[in-house]
């Protein structure tokens, strides 16, 4: 595929909420880590962020034994949060505590969606 060089950055907020523990839940992390990956790669602008029952993911991608831990890893340092008050909906909250991932309460113990949007970011959910 041709990818122009000369086109401005992009801004994409990947959204997870896919609930840990099937394989179709796996199939939506990994891709979407690999998709913040690309972007990543491309020098574009990315922000991830945990939401509903994707919070559940946090603990798990943290774990060293899990497979798609070294993606985890990969893009780790465009992880933006994991909503505060789904985590604690979802009863992860102490374990996204142990890890070095962002609670996020800004609109009613949510992360701000509307931050991105008037930040110029385009919402992309998995």
């Amino acid at each position: 595929m041709f990818i122009k060089k000369d086109k401005p950055m992009s801004k994409i907020a990947i959204v997870v909420l896919a609930e840990a523990g099937s394989h179709e839940a796996l199939g939506r992390i990994v891709n979407a880590l690999e998709f913040a990956k690309e972007l990543q790669d491309h020098d574009d602008e990315v922000k991830i962020v945990f939401d509903g029952a994707g919070t559940t993911w946090v603990p798990k991608l943290t774990d060293e034994e899990h497979d798609a831990n070294p993606l985890y890893k990969a893009v780790k340092g465009n992880i933006h949060g994991a909503c505060k008050f789904c985590s604690k909906a979802f009863g992860v909250i102490n374990e996204v505590r142990k890890t070095d991932v962002d609670l996020l309460d800004y609109y009613d113990d949510h992360p701000s969606l509307r931050s991105f949007i008037q930040d110029g970011y385009q919402i992309v959910t998995f």
